[in-house]
């Protein structure tokens, strides 16, 4: 019987509102929620396609764990899991004290998860060493809120964009990370066209492209420009000056600390005209309704911290906080970073935004839980937890609903950490991320569609989540897990009956009111809602105490701010640059960052093979100066080295970049690619505040690399079911092969039929006996089977027509068709006409019209030179709307189709 069941996006900080239809077994399809104020209705590629990831291939469903350190893991029952666990970790415990286990936890937990977890570390095990994969992208703007506002408490809410008539963003490209802010953020610009977007960064991204005013700046030399503008203000009288001495304090400081940065000063530093830097501070001074977001451009770097309060200053320097329109207004990257900070999920907080500093707040917490004492030590952050980890001083470390194996910088470090750690639990709804193979036991998590909860998005708003399946095999809520290994751990550590007492919830809300009861009081007190409130008015924004009867939009509309004086700080910013700068050895900045269609390590978004039609292959992005000057052709394979490691990509030539910088795509790791990707190169230098690492920023060198003995490999099937299955199951299969060739990379191709892709190039000829595993893996073999060789040219190749398709296909020594065959397979067009030279070296196809290229509209399946074709007939976008429809599903796909429709007209001019 079909069902509907409202929830949430899984991806990024936006929180949109899923409905998700469903026979209690089966995710079948999902929309927008139009009630959720979050989305109204509206969701991007990734979400409306979410329906289509609910698979079962590479699920993990039932506990696995090593009879001993070197032996594969096998099938136990949770009974022994857990037991075993839990000796462990108190044999750890018992001999080396509790701070040699750590937990590292997950943005994308619900907030009842981190909470348990939060508990059973500092209340039961007596160690503050939890921390989360959001010390990676959000604590730069929980330790800058803190020390400007004195709350981790983003003070806008999304509505602000309708107000705003300026709109600063740095650091962030919402038009790729959070597209859904994005469609608002447009559409208030449409509706007001007077409103000016002011973006920085490094790249001109799709967002950028859009604004008003793009401040192309140097990597890390946001504060120069930050602290140029504020000395515009001020030398203009454009600060106001009585609310700055009624509501603030360090003002005086942090003028006399920007008198000397002029625009003409901070130009020099930052790569951009003092005119454009000047237009900035005006256009920001003389606005009604100044609003700023950031998010990881500033976050990710060694001086994060002070890149938020740098940028806080320019709307405290106007008095423009609290007010509709105005505000600096933090983005989340993942879906519950916010739920985890209230709940104290980092090694330096405690419940409810306390600090573990404080022995008052420390105290209050223990009383709640009903514990002696929290431990006041400082816990580890996760830079210094795996270093602890491969030190040896954590011996058992327990990770949850993350892949630091691809998320951490500097890998090399990670994987030696993973390989000597006595004991690492890995609590997860995949089997096959990259952390996996380090597990010595793996516990299979619900995720989403199947639990329940709740979830803070970027506004401070709380979502009810609901589950509208059945849980698959064995797994189990991860709330319950911790919930179940506390009591177990409590009785072997002789604290059986307070382990019982603290772990005894009967059911998800049962830590919801905990958690509501510990910020009674509180700047985000939540004692007014429960899952029952929560589903009868809907979603709401914190503050919502007791007897409120809607949450609270804007914070600090009285000037009044959580401080111990009540005054917001200016804080005199660090003046320092990158944390590793360029030199004659590695002279290109690269700089990291999200793609459109995927999200994170692709655990979920990489089983999807029309998430990989607008980017098909790991590459690094540059300049086309960049690539002349080294002898580089696009479509090369080049080695990045970094001074951590290197890695092999396909060079690709991009208007984004300017020259002497580069790009990265964070995705890609070993489950798809020859090596672990970007972060194979990143430095773990941190943020003194924030203990937030820079991986935004390495110095790197590139140089062409012949690897002459290339080969592709694809594979379908007839019917969608089997394709779907079969390309997710080979590509997890394919991910133990990568590391043997020198470079090879994983992905998924086409729409309703799946194709998995391998593209190798290898510096000597591939052994026959590799070809012939690979053929038997992706079943190239058999009665539809063709083959061709010409050994004395080192060349075979293989093709697999079944029903008058091309369904399989692999080429070794000589690749030049594998561009239009590939296009033949995804488009399931019939093969007779083309049979005869499936084995030719043709570049482009013999019979038929031109190739599509590219995917731009991934909802409508509209490709790049369809819509170029299209503006070469003198279309604009409605009329692109209109008869390609490209635009008009998601909207995710505009600001591209905005930038190739000024190329066009660039072209003709």
């Amino acid at each position: 019987m079909m069902a509907e069941t409202r929830s949430t996006c899984p991806y990024c900080g936006v929180g949109c509102g899923v409905i998700i239809q469903h026979d209690g077994k089966r995710v079948i399809e999902v929309r927008g929620d139009p009630a959720h104020p979050a989305n109204f209705g509206r969701l991007c590629t990734k979400g409306s396609t979410l329906h289509f990831t609910a698979r079962p291939e590479g699920r993990l469903l039932f506990p696995e764990m090593r009879p001993g350190k070197a032996e594969a893991r096998q099938r136990v029952g949770w009974g022994e899991a857990l037991d075993t666990a839990a000796q462990r970790f108190a044999d750890v415990i018992t001999r080396h004290g509790p701070d040699a286990v750590g937990f590292y936890l997950s943005g994308q937990l619900l907030t009842e998860d981190y909470y348990v977890f939060n508990k059973l570390a500092k209340g039961l095990i007596g160690s503050n060493n939890v921390d989360t994969n959001s010390r990676l992208c959000m604590s730069s703007a929980v330790a800058a809120y803190k020390q400007t506002l004195g709350a981790d408490a983003p003070p806008c809410a999304y509505e602000d964009f309708d107000h705003a008539d300026c709109l600063l963003i740095a650091g962030a490209n919402p038009a790729f990370a959070h597209p859904i802010a994005f469609r608002r953020i447009e559409a208030a610009k449409a509706a007001r066209p007077g409103m000016k977007i002011i973006v920085v960064d490094p790249r001109r991204t799709d967002t950028a492209a859009s604004a008003d005013l793009h401040l192309a700046i140097q990597p890390g030399t946001d504060i120069w420009l930050f602290n140029a503008m504020l000395h515009v203000l001020i030398a203009e009288g454009y600060v106001n000056l009585p609310w700055i001495e009624a509501h603030t304090e360090g003002f005086a400081a942090l003028r006399e600390a920007v008198l000397p940065i002029t625009p003409g000063v901070a130009a020099e530093v930052c790569g951009v005209s003092q005119d454009d830097i000047v237009t900035a501070a005006r256009w920001w001074g003389a606005a009604q309704a100044p609003l700023s977001l950031w998010c990881m451009g500033l976050n990710q770097s060694h001086h994060g911290t002070h890149n938020g309060t740098a940028l806080i200053a320019l709307s405290l320097a106007l008095g423009k906080i609290g007010q509709p329109g105005c505000g600096p207004f933090s983005l989340t990257g993942q879906p519950n970073a916010m739920g985890g900070r209230e709940v104290g999920g980092l090694a330096n907080l405690l419940s409810a935004h306390r600090d573990l500093a404080n022995p008052a707040h420390r105290a209050e917490v223990a009383a709640l839980w009903g514990v002696a004492a929290v431990p006041e030590k400082p816990g580890l952050a996760a830079v210094d937890m795996f270093e602890a980890v491969r030190s040896g001083d954590i011996r058992a470390l327990w990770i949850v609903c993350t892949n630091p194996a691809h998320s951490m910088p500097q890998q090399a470090l990670i994987r030696e950490a993973l390989e000597k750690c006595e004991f690492v639990v890995l609590q997860e709804a995949y089997r096959n991320t990259e952390t996996a193979p380090y597990a010595d036991l793996l516990l299979p998590a619900t995720t989403w569609a199947e639990k329940e909860g709740t979830v803070t998005n970027s506004e401070r708003c709380i979502t009810h989540v609901r589950p509208a399946v059945s849980p698959p095999g064995e797994t189990r809520a991860d709330w319950q897990i911790a919930c179940e290994f506390a009591r177990v751990l409590g009785a072997k550590l002789g604290r059986g009956h307070l382990a019982e007492r603290m772990f005894g919830y009967a059911e998800a809300e049962a830590v919801f009111l905990e958690h509501a009861e510990s910020t009674r009081g509180r700047d985000l007190d939540i004692t007014g809602l429960s899952y029952a409130t929560l589903d009868l008015h809907g979603p709401q924004q914190w503050p919502c105490p007791a007897g409120a009867t809607r949450g609270t939009a804007r914070l600090y509309a009285d000037g009044v701010f959580q401080t111990a004086t009540g005054r917001a700080r200016f804080v005199v910013p660090t003046d320092v640059l990158t944390a590793e700068r360029c030199d004659a050895q590695y002279p290109l900045s690269l700089t990291t960052g999200r793609l459109r269609d995927q999200w994170h390590g692709m655990s979920r978004t990489g089983k999807l093979a029309r998430l990989y039609s607008h980017v098909d292959e790991p590459r690094i992005e540059l300049h086309a100066s960049d690539l002349s000057a080294r002898g580089i052709a696009a479509g090369d394979l080049v080695r990045v080295a970094s001074q951590r490691g290197a890695v092999i990509l396909r060079a690709h030539a991009s208007a984004e970049i300017q020259p002497g910088q580069a790009f990265v795509a964070m995705h890609w790791g070993r489950q798809l690619l020859s090596s672990s990707g970007a972060n194979e190169l990143t430095l773990n230098a941190v943020d003194p505040a924030s203990q937030q690492p820079e991986l935004k920023h390495a110095a790197v060198q590139i140089e062409r690399v012949d690897l002459p003995c290339q080969a592709i490999l694809m594979r379908s099937a007839v019917y969608a079911d089997a394709a779907n299955s079969l390309a997710i199951e080979r590509a997890a299969a394919l991910a133990a092969w990568l590391p043997r060739f020198d470079y090879a990379s994983v992905a998924l191709a086409g729409r309703e039929f799946a194709t998995v892709v391998v593209r190798i190039a290898h510096a000597v000829p591939i052994p026959q006996a590799w070809l012939e595993e690979l053929d038997a893996l992706m079943d190239l073999n058999g009665e539809h089977s063709l083959s061709y060789a010409d050994a004395a040219c080192g060349i075979s190749k293989k093709a697999v027509v079944e029903d008058g398709m091309l369904t399989g296909l692999r080429l070794t020594g000589e690749t030049a068709a594998s561009g239009w065959l590939k296009e033949l397979m995804v488009e399931r067009a019939p093969a007779e006409a083309v049979r005869r030279w499936l084995f030719a070296p043709l570049p482009k196809a013999p019979v038929g019209g031109a190739a599509r290229g590219r995917i731009v509209c991934n909802c409508l399946n509209v490709s790049e030179n369809e819509i170029r074709a299209a503006l070469a007939s003198g279309a604009d976008l409605p009329g692109l709307q209109a008869s390609l429809k490209c635009g008009t599903s998601c909207g995710s796909c505009v600001p591209e189709l905005k930038r190739l429709i000024a190329e066009g007209n660039q072209a003709l001019a």
